[in-house]
């Protein structure tokens, strides 16, 4: 069975969608995050929640 972390981001309405775009792709790219959901409410924030695998080792005998 495949196990993810998450990570939720909060990100303001100031924030315009070339910099949301390169904060995921940052976050994509160099950590290994892939986006899960991106929400945006009506006030204009988005809620972004980002996943990815954790991969764990298993002792081999």
């Amino acid at each position: 069975m495949i196990e993810y972390e998450f990570w939720r981001l909060s990100l303001p309405r100031t924030h315009s969608r070339n910099a949301v775009c390169r904060i995921l792709t940052d976050a994509a790219e160099y950590q290994g995050w892939e986006l899960a959901r991106l929400r945006k409410d009506p006030t204009g924030n988005r809620t972004v929640t980002l996943r990815r695998k954790i991969i764990r080792m298993r002792a081999t005998f």
